[in-house]
């Protein structure tokens, strides 16, 4: 079982910064990759940046340049970290903001697995 503690959230005025963090433990093997995801009210659950266990990274288009995504690899895989610096906020990144992470069990079966998610809200 996958354990995904996020936390970092709140609120921030537009313009300003906020780093999420999602601490992903359990009986992993590996972990392919770890993402985030926001999801805003009537909206659909988007991409917002993902994180391979090589170090590529992918961006939503919109945050390009203004967030960044960064791992922290345990050495024996039993608890990894991924961060979401976000900087330069605009009123259309609030959303609550979900962790996402593949991988393996230590019983080789794959999993995904998402966070409880954490609201961020920008405005004056």
């Amino acid at each position: 079982q996958v354990c995904l503690v996020e936390s970092g959230g709140g609120l921030v005025q537009p313009g300003g910064s906020l780093t999420l963090s999602c601490a992903a433990s359990g009986t992993i093997l590996s972990i392919n990759t770890m993402g985030w995801y926001r999801q805003a009210p009537g909206e659909q659950r988007e991409l917002v940046a993902v994180i391979a266990s090589g170090g590529s990274t992918n961006y939503a288009d919109s945050v390009k340049g203004r967030f960044t995504i960064s791992r922290d690899n345990a050495k024996n895989t039993a608890k990894n970290t991924v961060y979401l610096q976000m900087n330069s906020l605009r009123p259309e990144d609030a959303a609550v903001y979900y962790c996402n992470v593949l991988g393996y069990y230590s019983s080789g079966q794959s999993f995904i697995s998402w966070g409880q998610g954490t609201q961020v809200t920008v405005s004056s």
